[in-house]
């Protein structure tokens, strides 16, 4: 038996159908078929994954989790909920509700770039873990001249007071008063970089995600702007 039987009242409303109880009274009005067949059961058990579901004629596109890549401004908290602050769930604006997206992994209020968006807790768990040496790719401005002792700090850990740094990468863009480079993680503790740089007496005055893995930011997307990704 396929492990993706689930309630088809359940599958409609994260399809985007409405809500649990505006399911309901679809499926009974019997406005849904399953394999051709009129359902008026909001219990029966589908799998979405290979039963051809129609809802008023129009076949279920269905999809067990979303991923999308968004391009996160400046003053957008990576947090799926905030009184006050937007969000970057705010900036989908209402688009997926139905879904219980969350953000992999957090980019400061001030930080800019790639912001992965899903509902699959076993590619985030994969994606954070700091033993899969995921790396995450980031460009930085900081105030202050970046040389190779830099490089090298970087390379051998950084010790931050409450922990030390997994090896990682400075590549040195341009070298001044003001300085920029290119920096990869496999880890994603609170401030990092910034406190990284800080340890080297330098003050990052930007910093924007570029990749995540294999997962680069599409430069086609403007800041605020998003996709949902294809399969591939």
């Amino acid at each position: 038996m396929s492990a993706n039987i689930q309630r088809l009242d359940k599958v409609l409303s994260n399809s985007g159908y409405g809500t649990r109880k505006e399911v309901k009274k679809i499926i009974k009005q019997g406005s849904v078929m399953v394999n051709n067949s009129v359902v008026l059961d909001v219990g029966t058990k589908v799998d979405p994954e290979t039963d051809i579901i129609e809802v008023a004629g129009r076949i279920l596109d269905y999809k067990a989790n979303i991923y999308i890549m968004l391009n996160k401004p400046s003053g957008v908290l990576s947090t799926t909920y905030d009184k006050t602050e937007t969000t970057v769930i705010d900036l989908l604006y209402g688009e997926y509700s139905h879904r219980d997206l969350f953000p992999v992994g957090r980019l400061d209020i001030d930080t800019e770039g790639l912001v992965l968006l899903t509902d699959d807790g076993q590619l985030a768990h994969r994606l954070l873990s700091p033993k899969n040496m995921v790396p995450k790719l980031y460009y930085v401005e900081v105030n202050g001249r970046l040389d190779e002792q830099d490089v090298s700090a970087f390379n051998a850990g950084i010790c931050l007071g409450d922990f030390t740094t997994l090896s990682s990468e400075l590549e040195i863009l341009q070298a001044g008063d003001k300085s920029t480079a290119l920096v990869k993680i496999y880890e994603g503790k609170f401030h990092q970089i910034k406190r990284m740089m800080q340890a080297r007496n330098k003050e990052v005055v930007y910093l924007k995600r570029l990749s995540i893995g294999p997962l680069e930011l599409d430069e086609d997307l403007d800041l605020g702007q998003w996709r949902e990704l294809t399969c591939e």
